[in-house]
């Protein structure tokens, strides 16, 4: 008697068994950068609230002339309270709004004259750079996840279910030079 079909009946299983697998740890895998790419998204989101924030309370603080204070606070209201489709466009206009504050002749040397004054230019300074580092940390976790989706397992296996394909962040964020 030859049992030569036992070990084939082995083999495939073993087969099965370590496709299975492969197949498992790819859908983990991305599983794990969809996570990374919501938890990239908080702290964007919070990092650009933040930067709103300290905006506001500059353009509140009445170190500023008026007209600055109300472009200033214009430009952080309308980047807290932008939809989704309009926040990249709000966000990029607080960026280019609080350059042209920190822009204006005599700038830093009225603000530094005061002690509110340096604190609230070095939480600007602060959270600005938070939101350079958060839109590249954000930006660089949807292209993992893209480059992950693009995979022709990913695609013939529908191993991402129906998480929508994640989107960039483009956004002017040159923070402001102070």
């Amino acid at each position: 008697m030859t049992y030569g079909w036992i070990i084939d009946v082995l083999f495939w299983i073993a087969l099965v068994f370590l496709i299975g697998v492969y197949v498992s740890w790819r859908a983990t895998r991305l599983d794990r950068l969809h996570v990374r790419v919501e938890t990239a998204r908080a702290a964007l989101d919070a990092a650009l609230v933040r930067r709103a924030a300290v905006a506001l309370e500059l353009a509140a603080s009445r170190l500023l002339d008026p007209a600055t204070s109300l472009v200033l606070a214009t430009a952080a209201h309308s980047a807290r309270t932008a939809d989704s489709e309009r926040r990249e466009f709000a966000e990029s206009d607080l960026s280019r709004a609080l350059r042209a504050v920190v822009d204006q002749p005599d700038f830093a040397a009225t603000l530094n004259g005061d002690v509110e004054g340096v604190t609230v230019l070095d939480e600007l300074s602060g959270a600005a750079a938070k939101v350079v580092y958060a839109r590249n940390f954000y930006n660089d976790a949807v292209a993992s996840a893209r480059t992950a989706r693009r995979k022709y397992l990913i695609r013939v296996l529908p191993l991402a279910g129906r998480a929508p394909l994640p989107g960039f962040f483009e956004i002017d964020d040159d923070p402001p030079r102070i």
